[in-house]
């Protein structure tokens, strides 16, 4: 029984590691905080895809466009979200890091203009802390102010 016990304990913190993705963003708080967006919205992937659509002023045609890239839900999040704060579009952040994978969202992100520590960061921690608690259904309407390249 005991060994049993212990084997079940195992597997199932193996399985919780290796459901875990790496979305290098630069704060392994934020990389969390992603991480549970990422398992809540696998739970009902329509109502995440829409409640984004909603939140973030995009169509449901540009959601699943950054679906279509093969992005993890915390990925797409992650493209609205660094796209409001540095004014690029979405669908471009998503193809940014697309092409950048290796490079992670730390680095896309200050490429885009927010720096680690910068007011943009804290934005974008804050906004993933709050999306967290509110289990996807809306951030908190921050409208970011960041200085990145806009390409539209």
């Amino acid at each position: 029984m005991k060994t049993t016990f212990t084997l079940l304990l195992v597997l199932l913190s193996a399985s919780l590691t290796f459901s875990q993705v790496k979305f290098n963003t630069g704060s392994s708080e934020l990389d969390a905080d992603i991480n549970i967006i990422n398992t809540n919205a696998k739970s009902d992937l329509s109502l995440f895809k829409k409640d984004l659509s909603a939140e973030f002023s995009v169509s449901l045609k540009e959601i699943d466009y950054m679906f279509s890239l093969k992005l993890e839900p915390g990925d797409v999040y992650l493209s609205l979200e660094i796209g409001k704060i540095t004014g690029n579009k979405p669908t471009f952040v998503a193809e940014t890091y697309n092409k950048n994978r290796s490079k992670g969202w730390g680095a896309i992100a200050k490429d885009l203009g927010i720096k680690p520590g910068s007011p943009e960061f804290h934005e974008l921690k804050g906004d993933s802390k709050n999306k967290k608690s509110k289990s996807n259904k809306s951030g908190n309407g921050n409208n970011g102010n960041g200085k990145g390249n806009k390409k539209k």
